[in-house]
């Protein structure tokens, strides 16, 4: 029986290895080590190895992200997490890592909120092949109210749950205030409200990771998106970054959009929303 020892990762330049091998692929996780450092950080967060570093590994903060492994390395990871009473909010990485932990993971933790098993993960290095629509910009710290308003309108409409109520509305505030004041948050502005929206959810020393595209219901169909998305692209690249999102397989609209503005897959991405569905915040 092929019984493997989970241990925490100490060694930095084996974990920057495998960030260089596949900067795409690891940017939420480069990111989180890049602001906490690695060992068990003030945060709580691990990352967790069989072997060496580069060769297996594994994220475990709030979310649980594998990032390279063997089936055997894939097993402990997830044996490891069962041992543990850590709520983890997502499970969520490369599909062919994410899949077989979740197969482990599921008859003891139940059901998942949602699993989504095969999102294409698309990428591009330079300028996009589009133009981009110069009336998108960064959003100013005094319009969080309607930057708010139409991010909360996303999320209802893509997980049906409002994440403005409850426990979690202060920590939904506060997250997109955070990245308004950074110069993360992106949108076009009309008579005051946001007509298109996307941020740049995750930044790491190389990538930099959109998420959150949105066109208002009403402006849907009439070209914002492409544009818009280049613009955001256009910004990252400037500064030496690889712009990359994910969506979903069967969102057929916005897998055209993304190729129009000149991604390609490089990848595909499994996410499992295991907490509450309020959690949908800490995406």
């Amino acid at each position: 029986m092929d019984v493997r020892r989970v241990s925490v990762v100490h060694d930095a330049a084996a974990v920057s290895r495998l960030f260089d091998r596949d900067p795409v692929g690891s940017c939420m996780v480069a990111e989180e080590i890049a602001d906490h450092g690695i060992g068990t950080n003030a945060v709580g967060a691990e990352l967790w190895t069989c072997a060496a570093a580069d060769e297996s590994l594994c994220y475990a903060g709030v979310n649980l992200i594998p990032l390279r492994g063997d089936a055997g390395d894939l097993h402990a990871f997830a044996d490891k997490a069962l041992s543990e009473s850590r709520p983890y909010t997502w499970l969520i990485g490369g599909a062919e890592l994410v899949m077989p932990m979740w197969q482990r993971l599921a008859p003891v933790w139940g059901a998942a909120r949602y699993v989504r098993s095969d999102q294409p993960l698309l990428a591009i290095a330079g300028l996009p092949r589009c133009a981009i629509d110069p009336a998108v910009r960064q959003v100013r710290p005094d319009e969080l109210d309607a930057y708010l308003t139409a991010t909360a309108t996303e999320i209802i409409a893509e997980f049906g749950v409002d994440p403005r109520l409850g426990e979690r509305g202060s920590k939904f505030r506060g997250r997109l205030a955070n990245l308004i004041a950074v110069g993360r948050a992106w949108a076009r502005f009309e008579r005051g409200e946001v007509v298109f929206k996307a941020e740049l959810g995750v930044q790491s020393s190389s990538v930099g990771l959109i998420q959150g595209v949105w066109v208002h219901p009403e402006r849907r169909g009439q070209g914002l998106c492409v544009p818009g998305t280049a613009t955001i692209v256009s910004a990252i690249v400037a500064t030496g970054r690889i712009a990359c999102g994910y969506v979903n397989h069967s969102n057929v609209a916005a897998r055209a959009a993304y190729a129009r503005v000149g991604f390609r897959q490089v990848g595909s991405i499994a996410s499992v929303l295991l907490g509450e569905s309020h959690q949908v915040v800490d995406r």
